[in-house]
């Protein structure tokens, strides 16, 4: 199941989206996205201003992928956090499972503050993602589950 896209109803988003507001609020954070491994963002909360998220979701998971190189070398499984200090603003990453809660903050915050309220909301996502899996799969039936052989047949005869 771990290739299978994430597939988020309106209520889901909703709710993963208070949850990176709350985390952004405590933790004192510009910024706070959720990302997937493959480098798709899935939501975020804060400041974006002109920041190309997309090229930060992507970059996110990249490293996140470059360390998991490393810790593999090493004999580790992976990094579960990765945290980059700026002299302004900094980047903190809890992989999650599939998911990449990335965190950036500056100066208002600390790097303390950010794993500990990070850790703390990793907990409750992976918990709401087990969830939207499970019931989505459970429940999910392929489009094209009614098409037969030769209905593939006769559209290109």
């Amino acid at each position: 199941m771990a290739d299978t896209p994430i597939l988020l109803r309106e209520q889901q988003y909703h709710q993963i989206k208070a949850v990176l507001a709350r985390l952004r609020m405590d933790a004192s954070a510009k910024v706070v996205f959720l990302v997937d491994k493959d480098g798709q963002e899935i939501a975020s909360q804060g400041e974006v201003g002109n920041l190309d998220t997309t090229s930060l979701a992507s970059l996110a998971a990249g490293n996140v992928a470059a360390t998991g190189g490393m810790a593999k070398l090493i004999g580790e499984k992976e990094f579960p956090t990765l945290s980059h200090e700026g002299e302004k603003e900094s980047i903190h990453i809890s992989v999650i499972g599939r998911l990449l809660l990335v965190v950036v903050f500056d100066e208002r915050s600390s790097l303390g503050l950010v794993k500990l309220r990070s850790k703390q909301v990793s907990h409750q996502l992976a918990t709401m993602f087990d969830e939207i899996t499970k019931n989505d799969y459970d429940d999910l039936e392929s489009p094209f589950a009614e098409i037969t052989d030769e209905d593939i047949d006769s559209l290109f005869s």
